[in-house]
């Protein structure tokens, strides 16, 4: 007849048990059979208040650590992870802004880690560009504005091209957004117009980079408002760089979770990004705060 397991370890523990009161000799009976005195001691308790039941192994210790952090905050973190591809300092800043949860950064990266996530997908990097950074203090000083191209698929397969103009504020990171059909000056000009009445404060200089869209009628439009035009040097896009790295982030936290319906539905939703990103999305330029907190300070 076979054995189990825990039968088996029974009859090997009886037999030293038996073997010691047939001796009269603990410490013989230990050495003989390889055990520890304070395992025999404990065996011999647990067989006289339990019967054979107390010489069954106790199950192993959980995996899962008294310090460990919890289940549920561990799925928090992957979440924003994997969905928003959120680095651990803004995974830190959000779970405390929205759930109330305390967490060290690096408590996070040790999470990502675990679970293999310590690396953010291809294309999701930029390379480091190493320029010495500036900003302002003062809201309004300088405006970075640009261009991103977007590519949809609409209904029937086909590709849809359309151009997010974006400003973004130096000193406080506010921006406005707003998706035209075409890459042209007049679009540039109008945004220009929009971003005016948009921004809560008085525009003193826009940068941009030397696109067709931000040439003669541009330039002039934009001097004719009594604000200064400035462009960056060819080929030095990191000196627009706060508005490249917003789109960044538009790339990661919105568009990638955006599924084309028409473009009346793509406004809507790219006003609720504006307002979330402005007013709720924690920024790592102010150490988790967001810009209108920011704004605010400085007004």
């Amino acid at each position: 007849m076979f054995m189990n397991k825990d039968q088996r370890e029974i009859q090997r523990k009886l037999r030293i048990l038996q073997h010691a009161e047939a001796t009269g000799h603990v410490a013989k009976t230990c050495r003989y059979f390889g055990v520890g005195r304070s395992s025999f001691y404990r065996w011999r308790q647990a067989y006289a208040e339990q019967g054979e039941a107390g010489l069954v192994n106790a199950p192993p210790i959980p995996k899962w650590r008294a310090n460990r952090t919890p289940p549920e905050r561990e799925k928090k973190v992957l979440y924003l992870r994997r969905k928003y591809h959120l680095g651990p300092i803004r995974i830190v800043w959000y779970l405390e802004r929205y759930h109330g949860i305390k967490i060290s950064d690096a408590t996070v990266s040790r999470i990502l880690r675990r679970h293999g996530l310590s690396r953010l997908p291809r294309g999701t990097r930029m390379r480091k560009v190493h320029t010495k950074r500036y900003q302002k203090q003062v809201p309004g000083h300088h405006i970075q504005m640009d261009v991103k191209f977007l590519t949809f698929i609409g209904e029937k397969g086909e590709k849809i091209r359309r151009f997010q103009y974006t400003a973004i504020d130096d000193a406080t990171r506010v921006r406005v957004l707003k998706v035209y059909e075409k890459h042209t000056q007049a679009n540039a000009i109008d945004f220009t117009n929009h971003i005016t009445e948009k921004f809560p404060f008085r525009i003193r200089e826009i940068r941009t980079d030397n696109g067709h869209e931000f040439q003669a009628k541009f330039h002039w439009h934009v001097e004719d408002l009594g604000i200064r035009h400035a462009y960056i040097k060819r080929g030095t896009p990191q000196l627009n760089g706060k508005v490249e790295r917003s789109h960044r982030s538009d790339g990661q936290e919105f568009y990638q979770l955006l599924s084309y319906k028409g473009d009346v539905d793509l406004e809507e939703k790219l006003g609720e990004w504006e307002r979330f990103y402005n007013f709720h999305r924690p920024h790592g330029a102010h150490n988790g705060k967001t810009p209108y907190e920011v704004l605010r300070e400085k007004l």
